[in-house]
Parts: C-alpha cells; structure tokens; sequence
C-alpha cells in the first residue's frame, strides 16, 4: 500500500497486478480490461459445445478440441489484409471468439492453453520446428506452438494450429514409436534423445475428374510416411513466440508471406481455401483412398466462399495470394 497526496488528503492506495485501488474504485489497465472480459462460456458458445464443463478426463478434453478444429479455421487472412497477427491471449481471444475469425498456431493453441488451464487441465506450451521438405530438414528455429496435457499423470499432445492434412483429431498420447489410428490417417510420435518427432502415415489421394465421379480404375497404394515437426518437453512461454510471429508474416521466404490461407475441418476431411483454389478432401472415401476435387474461384466467390464455408466476414479486403509451389497436403 502506499500513500499519495490529493487536495491536501492522505489517501490509500493499491495496486496489484497494473490495477490500481484508489478512493473507493478499481482503475484497471486496458489489458486487464480485456482479460476480464474473457469467458470461458462465450467460448463455448463460440465452438457450439453444450457438453460437461467439470469432467477432467480425456473424453471431455477430445471433445472440446474436435468442437473447436470444426468451428475455429486455421488461417492466415489478417496479413493479407493488411492487419498485423498479434498472439497475446486478449488479441486471440478479441479475434477468434468475439469477431468469429479463426488463426494459426500461435492463436489458436494460445487460446485453447486458456480454455484447457480455466477448465481445470494441467496444461503447458511446447516449442515445435516444422520440416521443412524443400531442404529434407526441420526448421532451426522454433516455428510451432502446441500443447502438453496431464491426465491421471499421462501426458497428451494437443495441436489444435497445424490445419489442412497434417491436422490431428483427437490429443494423442505422448508414447515413443506407437500408431495413433485417427480418421485421418496413422500418426506417430518418436522419441530419441530427448527431441521427439511426430509423423503421420497418409493414404493415397485421388482426384475426382470434371464428372466429379470416382475414378473406378484406383488402386490404392502403402500409406506413405510424412515428416510434421519436432519439438521437446522443454515449457515455453508466449513471448518466446513473438520473433518469430513477426518473422512468419514479413520474411520474403515464408510460406505464410507466399499463401493466403484458410482451412477447416469437417466431420469427414477438410476443406481449405489457398489463393483462389477450393479443395475438399474427404478421407477414406473409398478403399483405403482420400478423395479430393479442386475448384478455381473468382475474386467474388473468395469473399462468398469465406462467409458461406468458413463463417469468416473480414473487416478489411482480402488479396488473395499462392505464389508458393511447396503442397500443403
């Protein structure tokens, strides 16, 4: 407590955590402002999930997160549009819950590590490097944000931010060298030497012809395996991440820079829509295959297919962009 001088008055002062308590009244900070204005039910509201709030086990927690890959795109529209992606908890939850917009890693798993931490889960930030294919090596620098859940004292993997193909639908348990069949395809973590890699096993994909009719002459081939990323046990904290936020959306050579990207998904695939190319994946369509068609939009159909698919309505225009050749699927 302190004492401050006002019209020739001693009066009492506190101040916890920037809010200060003066003559009878709160004066909070903007940020404090913000982070009381979050709640845990709006965000429920936001993913339509009506399920127990009080369950701390592993079926509420799947069940939050499936709600949540369904109705929260992964996107990186606002750098598109000429907006800076800010990854603070209350700039996350302002644009994700409130404004009804989606996000990437760092947004996305930001808001889901408070969801999980406010409903009672032991959850902490891990740090990812993503491989990179062009160079057959995984980043250097920490370019990946994901979560660690305890349950019952076994630990859980939750990535609610990587989006597209690559996309996990249930949290996978934290074990070396065991498959994870999920809808998707076969995942897998590999633990050596404290680094731990996740990869997923992907079926072959089929694209359907101008008559949107599955080819009948497809035979599917062995589930090829796909690098995702790396990353440790070590715990993170945001602001570790904010180098690299900024790096993602300003580096000539970032695949961010290069594609306008906005990805959901569905109760069988994902649809996602890079530059002005549609593409809808439906997995295990038939025999073991993942089906895909593609559809080339105008600039009109970007904005309508953003509102009718994705839900998303943006504040600013969106310039649509895919100048990179690297596949995200």
């Amino acid at each position: 407590m302190e004492c401050i001088r006002m019209e020739g008055h001693c009066q009492s002062a506190w101040t916890i955590y920037g809010a200060r308590w003066t003559n009878g009244i709160w004066q909070l900070p903007l940020f404090l402002e913000k982070l009381i204005n979050m709640n845990i039910k709006e965000y429920f509201a936001r993913i339509s999930y009506k399920g127990p709030q009080e369950c701390l086990d592993l079926e509420t927690l799947t069940v939050v997160f499936q709600h949540h890959i369904r109705s929260v795109p992964f996107e990186n529209l606002s750098m598109h549009c000429g907006e800076t992606i800010q990854i603070d908890l209350e700039s996350v939850y302002d644009k994700i819950v409130k404004r009804n917009r989606g996000g990437w890693c760092m947004e996305n798993n930001h808001l889901l590590f408070w969801v999980f931490q406010t409903m009672g889960y032991d959850t902490s930030l891990l740090g990812a490097y993503v491989y990179s294919p062009p160079q057959d090596t995984y980043e250097k620098d920490m370019n990946h944000l994901l979560l660690k859940v305890v349950i019952d004292g076994k630990a859980y993997i939750v990535d609610g931010g990587f989006g597209i193909a690559y996309q996990m639908w249930q949290p996978m348990e934290l074990v070396s060298g065991k498959d994870q069949p999920q809808t998707p395809g076969i995942f897998r973590f590999t633990e050596d030497n404290g680094v731990w890699y996740f990869d997923k096993m992907k079926r072959k994909q089929c694209t359907v012809g101008t008559d949107n009719r599955f080819p009948s002459s497809v035979t599917p081939e062995n589930m090829t395996c796909k690098k995702v990323f790396s990353f440790t046990l070590q715990p993170r904290k945001i602001e570790e991440f904010q180098p690299m936020n900024l790096h993602l959306q300003t580096a000539p050579d970032s695949l961010f820079v290069k594609k306008s990207i906005c990805s959901l998904q569905t109760s069988s695939g994902f649809q996602v829509l890079i530059g002005w190319t549609l593409t809808e994946t439906t997995y295990n369509y038939k025999g073991h295959v993942d089906l895909v068609k593609s559809t080339t939009l105008t600039d009109e159909e970007v904005e309508k297919t953003l509102k009718e698919r994705f839900n998303i309505r943006l504040d600013k225009k969106l310039v649509p962009i895919n100048t990179s050749l690297i596949s995200m699927f």
